[in-house]
This record gives structure tokens, C-alpha cells and sequence, in this order.
């Protein structure tokens, strides 16, 4: 089956096995809160001005198109680490020179507004953020519901969750992905942020659709026993074993491309046994693939596994960068409430950069957010 077909209906497989839970969610700004998580202190040193800001309802697109109306400013000459979802109540930084901190004195809109100001030696870029903080309301929450809503937050928190891009990465219609196949086929698009972005979402829709292969991949072995197994998959009965003793959800696997987590350089799984441990310390994850000619390389059958699931886009692999993203990841500073006399439950919780509540959400609901908003 072609995947890039518009008729390929690609359903994400969730790690946790709960029926589905409905409640009442919404992304405003009272329900829905993001914090951004500067990567470093600012030192309130050098020429560049950082500008503590929050918005309603804007995206930080739409959030720096009135900073610059208002300053004069050109759009370009602004800095941000990240980029904010347009609902919800969302902080983030954005940082100007400093000669142009006079502009902003009087600056007054009913959706955006100015917290703080600092100083830096740096303008900011993307990247530059250690995460976000979010705060979820759901409404409408049953007592039944919200003891198994806790469950499986409380399975998350503790197992980690699988790290999809969320369903913001591609587009109104969720299909822009195929516009970045078009790109790499030689269609000219003008817009050079457009053309990177959309061949991002098709890096994005693939790596989605070979992790959902890995989650199918660890239900099978910890469901099935070694025999079944054999048949499924062309590793070795120690090796098997090994993977059916691994305390995580989530298998890594021999010739798997890890990484120190939340941070570190790429290496290859070679000792199974070692590096499951380390594993299940949190001290390091398994990366998955987004296609070019700069990702680092696995072995074995790992390899096979990303030649098999990434085999339309390996041949355009010398038209893009490449790089690897973290499969699996974690929740910091999670909190469950439950207020039964109004039925709303919150969430609160940290995720490192990269990564999208969204994702947190339609694993614990068991739904597909894109298609209920």
C-alpha cells in the first residue's frame, strides 16, 4: 500500500489498552495553559531585550504580527524559542534588540500582554527552551471515568508515553504532508519557511507511523510467548528473551539508535542487557528516524525495520538534513486532581521541548483530537 495516497487512513496504536474515556475538553484560555521554560537563566547583560509575554487566543505568529505593527518593528527582527498554540492562555519569550525597548512603554492589547523584560547576550532561536508547563481542565467527568482517567495518568507518569508528533504538525486537514512528497518531487514552492515546514511534516507523518510500528512491536512481545514470536520476527530466542524481560512498555532493541536523555549524543544499542537497565533509569531513550542524509544510521534489524517503514521517502534521503527524535519520553512534575462536585478533572505536567500535550491527552482518551475539534 502507498502510504502517501490521500485515501491512507493511518491510525496511531496507543500503549495503554483502556476503552476509550469521554470527558469534555477544550482548548481555551481558561482550560488550556502553556508555559514556556527558558533553556538558561538571562544574564540581564548585552543588547538583546527578552520580553516575558502572554496571549489569548493568538498564535505567536499572530502574537508578534501586533508587536511589530505597534513597535515598528520588523518581524524578522524578532526572536522566540517556540512556537505557541494559537488556543489557550500561553507565556513565552521573544526577544529585540534592546535599543528598542522604548517602543513597547505604552503598549497596551486585550490579548497580549507584556510581563517582564530582561536582558541578553543572545538573540533567541528556535530551540532555545528547555519545555513547557501545561494545565488541562476536562470537563464533563464522570467518578467512574475520572478513577480510570487517574489510572492512566498515573501509568504514564510512570511508564513514559510514546513521544508523536501531534496532530498541530500537519495541517487544517491533517494531509499537508503531502505537499512536502510534492516538494521533494520537484514542485517549487517560493516560500522557503513554507518549503521547510512542509517537508518537516512529512519527516513528521512517517516517524509517527514507524513508532506506532514499535508500540505494535512491544505489545506483541510482552503478549506473546517466545515460539509466536520466532514467527513474527527474525531474532534469535536469547535475544527474545532478553526483550521479554525488559521492565518497560516500550522494547528497545539490538541496533537501536539511543540517546541520553533528554539530552545526549546518538550511539547504537549493542549490549541489550546493559542499556535496558539504563533504560529504565530514564538515563537514556531509543530515537527514531526522521529521514535524510545527516540522521544517524542503525543496525541489524532495527535497520530492517526503517528500510521497511521509511522505503518511499529513503529515496529522496540526499534532499533533506536528517535527524532523530526521541521515541519514548516523559512527563515531569505530574498532577491529577478530580473536583467531583463539578465533574472537571486537571492535569498538570512538564514535557522537554518537542514534545505535545495533545499527544499526553489522546493516549489518556483514547481519542483523536484533531478529528473533535
Amino acid at each position: 500500500m502507498n502510504l502517501l495516497e490521500k485515501n491512507t487512513t493511518f491510525k496511531r496504536l496507543y500503549s495503554l489498552k483502556h476503552s476509550p474515556i469521554n470527558v469534555y475538553f477544550s482548548k481555551n484560555s481558561d482550560d488550556f495553559v502553556v508555559r514556556e521554560k527558558a533553556l538558561y537563566e538571562f544574564s540581564n547583560q548585552g543588547e538583546h531585550l527578552i520580553m516575558h509575554i502572554c496571549k489569548k487566543d493568538l498564535s505567536t505568529n499572530e502574537a508578534l504580527q501586533i508587536l511589530s505593527e505597534t513597535s515598528g518593528i520588523k518581524i524578522r527582527d524578532f526572536g522566540y524559542a517556540g512556537l505557541k498554540d494559537k488556543q489557550g492562555f500561553t507565556f513565552q519569550y521573544i526577544s529585540v534588540l534592546k535599543k528598542f525597548k522604548d517602543r513597547f512603554h505604552n503598549f497596551s492589547h486585550p490579548k497580549l500582554k507584556i510581563l517582564e523584560y530582561f536582558t541578553h547576550h543572545n538573540k533567541l532561536k528556535i530551540g532555545h527552551l528547555k519545555g513547557n508547563s501545561f494545565f488541562i481542565r476536562l470537563k464533563k467527568v464522570s467518578p467512574s471515568d475520572a478513577l480510570k482517567l487517574k489510572e492512566a495518568f498515573n501509568t504514564l507518569n510512570s511508564q513514559g508515553f510514546a513521544n508523536y508528533f501531534g496532530y498541530q504538525r500537519f495541517g487544517k486537514f491533517g494531509d499537508n504532508y503531502l505537499e512536502g512528497i510534492e516538494i521533494l518531487k520537484g514542485k517549487k514552492i517560493k516560500n522557503p519557511k513554507l518549503k521547510n515546514f512542509l517537508i518537516s511534516a512529512l519527516q513528521s507523518e512517517f516517524f509517527n507511523r514507524y513508532l506506532s510500528k514499535r508500540i505494535e512491536i512491544s505489545h506483541f512481545i510482552k503478549d506473546f510467548n517466545i515460539k509466536e514470536l520466532t514467527q513474527l520476527y527474525p531474532l534469535c530466542k536469547e535475544e527474545l528473551q532478553i526483550l521479554k524481560k525488559q521492565k518497560n512498555f516500550f522494547k528497545i532493541l539490538k541496533g537501536d539508535v539511543l540517546g541520553h536523555y533528554p539530552y545526549g549524543k546518538c550511539f547504537i544499542c549493542e549490549d541489550l542487557n546493559k542499556e535496558q537497565e539504563r533504560f529504565f533509569k530514564r538515563d537514556i531513550s531509543a530515537l527514531g528516524l526522521l529521514v535524510g542524509k545527516k540522521a544517524f544510521e542503525s543496525l541489524n534489524f532495527v535497520k530492517e525495520l526503517e528500510s521497511e517503514a521509511f522505503k518511499e521517502l529513503l529515496e529522496f534521503k540526499e534532499q533533506m538534513q536528517g535527524t532523530r527524535r526521541f521515541m519514548w519520553s516523559y512527563m515531569e512534575n505530574a498532577k491529577f486532581h478530580y473536583n467531583e462536585e463539578k465533574a472537571h478533572v486537571v492535569l498538570e505536567f512538564f514535557l522537554q521541548k518537542g514534545s505535545y500535550a495533545t499527544t499526553i491527552l489522546e493516549e489518556l482518551l483514547h481519542t483523536n483530537l484533531k478529528l473533535d475539534c
